[in-house]
């Protein structure tokens, strides 16, 4: 198995595969969570890589080796920025992909942990050409999310640097991403979900309603939920080891 550190077109990345892979071998792309990086889940790729993908491990803006020593509050006030900004790199990537020979007409899916889980699900409204994708901890309500995120914030006693009109328009972007208004462009795809029941950093609750309203409007065939009653804010191995192998199996 071979590990390269590379960089296209200025995003930092692992890029993983196995000597005997062909080009022509599925390929993945995971995104790692929230103040993380692209290193953390080199087991993920390594499950992957071994059932016979090439993984494409991107550091996102703001972490890894784009760190530029913000304080938690400060990188979590741009933690949309953060998102949006990786949604439109997962373009980049695939443009790199296809430049450098590893994408030809093979499938390709989308993958991540937390903040790369709300990324992925962000990505499957911007880009049709995703097969397959693996949500783990992920929330597809982005406004949602984003007014509970500020008003916790602000519960705190730190103020955000936004005036009302500024909010209006930052709410308005995220909604141009957020899954829960547009699940037909979900339609048709192959979908895991993990989160577990007591995690609490992204709430259960919205993923769970969200997956039952979709299920109930385009049926359950193509989309697979694993939820686990114990789990809080972390993917058990059990989860790790059933997301790769779905995941590599639709897209082989």
């Amino acid at each position: 198995m071979i590990v390269q550190q590379e960089c296209w077109r200025n995003i930092p990345l692992l890029h993983i595969y196995h000597e005997e892979t062909q080009n022509n071998a599925p390929i993945v792309l995971f995104l790692h969570g929230f103040e993380s990086a692209k290193e953390h889940n080199l087991h993920y790729a390594y499950q992957l890589v071994h059932d016979g993908c090439r993984v494409i491990l991107p550091d996102a803006h703001l972490h890894g080796e784009r760190d530029e020593q913000l304080d938690q509050v400060e990188i979590s006030l741009r933690f949309w920025e953060t998102v949006l900004t990786s949604i439109e790199e997962v373009g980049i990537l695939r443009e790199e992909l296809q430049k450098r020979g590893y994408l030809t007409n093979q499938k390709i899916g989308i993958a991540g942990t937390s903040m790369g889980g709300i990324t992925t699900l962000g990505c499957l409204t911007a880009y049709p050409w995703i097969d397959a994708a693996v949500i783990l901890m992920g929330t597809p309500g982005y406004v949602e999310l984003a007014k509970a995120q500020m008003a916790q914030v602000e519960q705190k006693g730190f103020q955000i640097p936004l005036n009302a009109e500024e909010r209006k328009d930052m709410l308005d972007t995220l909604a141009r991403f957020d899954a829960t208004n547009q699940m037909e462009k979900l339609s048709g795809k192959s979908l895991f979900f993990w989160h577990g029941e007591k995690d609490p950093v992204v709430p259960f609750a919205p993923t769970a309603q969200f997956i039952k309203t979709f299920e109930e409007e385009y049926g359950d065939q193509t989309i697979e939920f694993v939820r686990e009653k114990s789990a809080g804010h972390a993917v058990s191995r059990k989860g790790m080891l059933a997301a790769t192998k779905w995941l590599a199996n639709s897209l082989a």
